[in-house]
């Protein structure tokens, strides 16, 4: 197996797990009376997402099947690959730190529990969105072990604005501005 292919394997695998912890957490928080406020913009990062990954593999297999067999050695694409896999792995630690800390809060969707305070331990100590810091770097890490210097650029700015779209939407939502 290449490579790219055990990249994409992993990243997709992992992301299968979260999905479904997620919609586990989901059920327990609607059973509790959870909101789920509207205008949310989980819809399209539902989908650009995994579509950024899946990019940036295609970008690998792509640039690799024009590439010879045994390409010059001293061009860098290990260290490449071994930042890409060392940002992928740091940031899979924050999230899961993130998730730990959240508990079966943690979510793909933004839901608000009326009257929970607002967690403050953990990552949550040091930065606000300590899990969506974790996604800008399992994208960065992911375009670092494939070699996509178009679609990981692209992905990240993309993905980044509905970053930006999202923590705006979050901060109201747990401030109680959007019901």
């Amino acid at each position: 197996m290449s490579v790219i292919g055990l990249v994409g394997g992993v990243v997709f695998g992992l992301l299968l797990a979260e999905q479904r912890l997620s919609r586990r957490n989901e059920r327990a928080l609607r059973a509790r009376s959870a909101l789920v406020p509207s205008g949310d913009v989980y819809a399209l990062m539902a989908v650009v997402y995994p579509a950024a990954f899946l990019a940036m593999v295609a970008e690998g297999f792509w640039r690799a099947a024009g590439q010879p067999a045994a390409a010059p050695a001293g061009q860098g694409e290990p260290a490449w690959l071994a930042s890409g896999v060392l940002l992928f792995c740091a940031s899979k630690a924050l999230k899961y730190w993130a998730i730990g800390t959240l508990g079966d809060r943690w979510t793909f969707r933004v839901i608000v529990e009326p009257g929970r305070p607002l967690v403050n331990e953990g990552p949550y100590r040091y930065v606000a969105h300590p899990n969506y810091l974790a996604v800008v770097g399992e994208l960065a890490g992911v375009a670092l072990m494939t070699g996509a210097t178009v679609s990981g650029p692209v992905s990240l700015a993309a993905f980044g604005v509905l970053l930006w779209l999202r923590v705006r939407f979050e901060e109201k939502a747990l401030r109680g501005v959007i019901r």
